[in-house]
């Protein structure tokens, strides 16, 4: 996702993974597509981040019962999932979709390293927004889209509490269920990656405290450049520990998670845990969560959660994705 480094007409706070894809291609002129079935259902929302991933535009007419039915100009398809996403691959076949027909990688390995990729999104969107605050000098007009410099200070800084929330639900996730599975096989194995934690919590709580500071300073004085500045540089130091740190855990730690050799059931009941211990993220903030992938991301983390046995945690998710504008 660092391929984000482009002019966008959206501001740096709005720009999505999906956005940065777009510039490698015109949009095409795709014929209208509809799906009729339930917004509810957990096969339309994965459908949705499939045509997304196509660059697709959808439009969802609700029906009643469990069918879905997909419309692309004069044909229509209704069916299993895998049926559905065929037809999608038929007519627009490029960029393609992943079918992983063989995939033995453990679940909480998938779900780890896809909450890896969208903090270091949003990390990286934060450490662009600050660096552009700082650099941009005094607005003479006002973006719509932000409003004045104090209104975009604000929403920096509620951002970045989100982001906060995310990062320590996915820590506390790891230290209570992912790194003790992996001490009973190997005592002293993750010492390391739980002292990383210990050593970013300070820094991730110090610049939540200088983002308050700066937005109650008057903006483009020389105090609040200052402490733009001081800000950057810490963003980009949490951004450069927490790079270091999941690069680390995915070739080091997750990978021997596979070794540990849990049974089908045993592998489900950790899965499930990881999912259940992340319920701040997997609810008010889940589609913030979802924003920092990439669309074929968002299916597969969509793929996850349907065979999370919670109907009712699993029912809540996908209703939210449903609800997003």
């Amino acid at each position: 996702m660092g391929n984000c480094f482009f002019k966008s007409k959206k501001p740096t706070a709005e720009i999505a993974p999906c956005d940065c894809t777009r510039r490698f291609r015109p949009a095409p002129v795709a014929p209208t597509v509809r799906l009729y079935g339930s917004a509810s259902s957990p096969v339309a929302a994965y459908i949705r981040f499939a045509l997304l991933h196509k660059n697709v535009s959808l439009q969802l007419v609700p029906t009643e019962g469990d069918t879905l039915a997909l419309e692309i100009g004069p044909e229509t398809v209704s069916g299993h999932r895998e049926t559905l996403l065929q037809f999608i691959e038929e007519k627009f076949p490029h960029p393609p979709l992943r079918f992983d027909l063989v995939e033995r990688t453990p679940l909480v390995v998938k779900v780890t390293r896809l909450q890896h990729r969208s903090i270091t999104w949003h990390l990286e969107r934060m450490v662009r927004w600050v660096e552009d605050l700082r650099t941009r000098g005094k607005r003479k007009t006002v973006d719509p889209a932000v409003g004045s410099p104090r209104m975009e200070l604000k929403k920096l800084e509620k951002n970045y509490a989100q982001l906060l929330e995310v990062m320590l639900e996915h820590a506390q996730m790891e230290e209570r269920i992912v790194f003790p599975l992996l001490q009973r096989a190997d005592p002293g194995l993750c010492k390391a990656a739980n002292e990383e934690h210990a050593r970013d919590l300070p820094v991730m709580n110090g610049i939540k405290e200088d983002m308050k500071s700066i937005g109650v300073m008057d903006y483009g004085t020389p105090a609040s450049k200052e402490g733009l500045s001081n800000l950057s540089t810490r963003l980009k130091s949490l951004q450069k520990h927490c790079k270091e740190h999941f690069d680390e855990e995915e070739k080091d730690v997750l990978p021997l998670l596979e070794a540990t050799e849990l049974s089908g059931e045993e592998e489900k009941r950790v899965f499930e845990d990881c999912i259940e211990a992340m319920k701040v993220t997997h609810s008010h903030l889940f589609n913030f969560f979802l924003e920092g992938l990439l669309p074929s991301e968002a299916m597969d983390y969509v793929d996850l959660i349907m065979k999370c046995g919670d109907k009712q945690l699993r029912a809540s998710m996908i209703q939210i994705i449903s609800n997003a504008k």
